[in-house]
């Protein structure tokens, strides 16, 4: 029998805050965090824009020593599990420790580290690199030095399924505990690549917005006049305990997870298939593991990138799968006031599907002006919407067409 799986603490930095409350604040004043990049000089790339955070001070969350040797992305772990730790008032004793794990998924890892180390190898030559180069750019690391931090000596793991490597280390924590190899699990994603390769890189694909002269209109979500997304940084990581151990030790439970699907499109490295077949039996999965039908679902927090092709076929799939309970749907793309967050993406979307369901505050998609053609789903133009909503879906999809997704609920004994 599948033990039920719950969320008792939560933690994030995001290009609308750095910690949850002020993120949440940010969504429900329909605030965009996209904004000129200044973690280096882009005024010779087509892309100038990003999300980046905001007066982040890795000090209150580590020393000084060690944030010389972190890259970014692992410094966004550790204040985030910080933080969902001290949410979730949890202190791991060492009776537990073995029973308690770690899945914290990135696309793409330390590469601020890469490319500032590489810069030094040319200009002075293989001794000058640092000794932390590696233990800094590998993608585990954030989940190891997170199992470090707090003692966990349980399962670890790190998905790397590209922009779907949060909603994949969420699923995989939520399948260790429904399946009783761990009790409490950390789980979510983490990114730091506003860096020159992947901006450039990226642009070089022609997946970014160019919209330099109005950042806070470039990401736009089922928009007519979208043209690409906005690439951000983060972290989101949520601490998911056994629902009998979380209630022994009086946790407070913000929500359960419920089910979880994963699927591939067997398709193409970068684009969808027309209609999304692989999202819809992702979405189907998903439904059939947490036991429930399209009709349950009150809420679906979209992939929703501003790219013209996924958004397109994101609707068309949500259609498929929902048939005539679509016209009853909230629909709604976060990302329009985040930035793609790339690997952290799950992770924070999770948190803010589940501040949704506490709050009965539903995130707006911002900037959605004219919905493109046949995109007639409700997708919460603008401004937040106040709705008792009890069951929410979270859809990420990656290149190399991975695709996943989360049921979550609001908490009920």
């Amino acid at each position: 029998m599948k033990r039920r799986v719950v969320i008792t603490g939560m933690g994030a930095v995001t290009p609308l805050g750095n910690s949850v409350a002020e993120t949440w604040a940010g969504i429900c004043a329909g605030r965009s965090g996209i904004g000129p990049i200044t973690k280096f000089d882009a005024s010779d790339f087509e892309t100038r824009i990003a999300g980046e955070l905001q007066n982040f001070d890795p000090i209150a969350y580590v020393g000084k020593k060690e944030l010389r040797r972190l890259d970014p992305f692992i410094l966004y772990c550790l204040a985030s599990a910080e933080m969902a730790a001290a949410d979730a008032e949890l202190t791991l004793k060492d009776s537990q420790a073995h029973r308690a794990g770690v899945v914290i998924g990135s696309a793409i890892g330390g590469l601020t580290t890469l490319e500032k180390q590489k810069e030094i190898l040319l200009r002075s030559g293989p001794r000058k690199i640092s000794p932390f180069t590696v233990p800094s750019v590998l993608s585990n690391l954030g989940a190891g030095n997170v199992s470090i931090r707090f003692g966990a000596r349980g399962p670890i793991g790190c998905p790397v399924t590209a922009c779907a490597s949060g909603t994949t280390a969420l699923g995989d924590a939520f399948r260790l505990i429904a399946s009783g190899y761990a009790d409490v699990v950390f789980a979510g994603g983490a990114d730091a690549a506003i860096t020159p390769m992947a901006v450039a890189g990226f642009t070089a694909m022609g997946a970014l917005s160019r919209r330099n002269d109005e950042p806070r209109k470039a990401s736009r979500p089922f928009d007519l006049d979208r043209d690409g997304f906005v690439i951000g940084e983060g972290c989101g990581i949520l601490i998911l305990e056994e629902l009998d151990g979380a209630r022994a030790r009086g946790a407070r439970i913000h929500g359960e997870i419920l089910g979880y699907g994963t699927t591939g499109d067997a398709f193409h490295l970068a684009v969808p298939p027309p209609g999304h077949e692989g999202a819809v039996r992702c979405m189907q999965a998903a439904l059939q593991d947490a036991g429930i039908g399209p009709s349950d679902v009150d809420y679906v927090n979209a992939h929703g990138t501003s790219t013209p092709l996924n958004d397109r076929y994101e609707v068309e799939a949500i259609k498929t799968v929902f048939g005539t309970s679509a016209g009853r749907l909230l629909v709604s793309s976060t990302k329009s006031m985040t930035g793609h967050l790339l690997g952290a993406t799950g992770g924070v979307e999770a948190i803010l599907t589940t501040k949704a369901l506490e709050s009965g505050i539903i995130p707006p998609t911002i900037n959605l002006e004219t919905p493109d053609s046949g995109f007639d789903l409700d997708f919460v133009p603008q401004s937040a919407r106040k709705s008792d909503i009890r069951i929410a879906m979270s859809n990420t999809f990656g290149f190399g067409g991975v695709n996943a997704t989360i049921i979550l609920a609001k908490y009920f004994e």
